[in-house]
């Protein structure tokens, strides 16, 4: 008996016209049913009161060149593997969107056997469902701020509002100016262009730092085999490279990088290693200070 290839046609979401999530192929290509989380033990876990702001994406929908709808979120494996590890090495979170709208997750990547990853999900629930209204973050920051980072977790929905968020904007502006933390995984940095102004490079604060981040080649090949239902109508990767970012991978891989205090990782197989790295050098900070 023969068994008939999965196919690569987008999935058509009934919940909106025009709208499809990746094909089936895709799906087995690049999802799984668990995560590779490990290494989540640390002996020594942050004991005080300082938090970590996750900004998630409030955006179902990212619109193609061809004018279909990509049906996406913040990917689940880039944004709860990472909080893993920092949880379990003692940060509390906040959760914050543009609008107080509810984390959109692209929940066909959950790895849904995954029962660590899970539960935090089902933890932090009421939290995706109602975060905090990102202008009433920004009206409340300043340098005495429990905030010790900020994580912007990836997904092809940052795409969508967070580049062109004045509040995305004022919030890393904070980070610099305070000397907190940055991390970043996949497309989220995608959100870094919140502080391009038109013009103004030369103050663009990310000028001159080397980051990883999902590929713009990648980008445009995931199409062919139905992951997108159509090509991006622009590229995150080619705008940062413009405002002077050096991106150092070329590949979506498990490669992490630290800048300074800002940490990023690849793609969804860079999650656990980008954990790692961010629970690791907060650890060493909070101890530090």
């Amino acid at each position: 008996m023969s068994i008939l290839p999965l196919s690569k046609e987008p999935q058509p979401d009934q919940a909106e016209f025009n709208a499809f999530f990746p094909s089936k192929f895709s799906l087995k290509q690049f999802t799984s049913s668990k995560s590779d989380l490990e290494g989540a033990t640390y002996p020594q876990p942050y004991r005080g009161t300082r938090r970590i702001l996750v900004i998630g994406t409030d955006e179902r929908y990212v619109k193609m060149e061809n004018g279909t709808l990509f049906s996406t979120g913040n990917h689940p494996i880039e944004t709860l593997v990472p909080m893993y590890h920092l949880h379990a090495a003692g940060f509390e979170f906040d959760i914050a969107t543009v609008s107080g709208n509810p984390v959109k997750f692209e929940f066909w990547a959950m790895p849904d056997e995954d029962e660590a990853i899970t539960s935090l999900h089902r933890a932090y629930l009421e939290q995706f469902h109602k975060p905090l209204k990102l202008s009433d973050v920004v009206a409340s920051l300043g340098p005495d701020s429990d905030y010790v980072a900020i994580f912007i977790p990836g997904g092809h929905g940052p795409l969508a509002g967070l580049p062109f968020s004045e509040d995305v904007a004022a919030v890393i502006r904070w980070a610099f100016d305070t000397d907190r933390h940055i991390i970043s995984i996949c497309h989220g940095p995608a959100a870094f262009l919140a502080c391009a102004r038109e013009g103004d490079t030369g103050n663009f604060p990310f000028r001159g730092y080397t980051i990883t981040a999902f590929p713009d080649s990648a980008d445009r090949e995931t199409p062919e085999i139905g992951y997108m239902p159509g090509q991006l109508t622009w590229h995150f990767g080619e705008k940062l490279k413009a405002l002077g970012v050096t991106i150092a991978n070329t590949e979506p891989d498990k490669s992490t990088h630290k800048d300074r205090k800002v940490l990023t990782g690849a793609s969804p197989f860079a999650a656990n290693e980008l954990g790692k790295l961010a629970a690791e050098t907060l650890l060493a900070e909070v101890t530090e200070g």
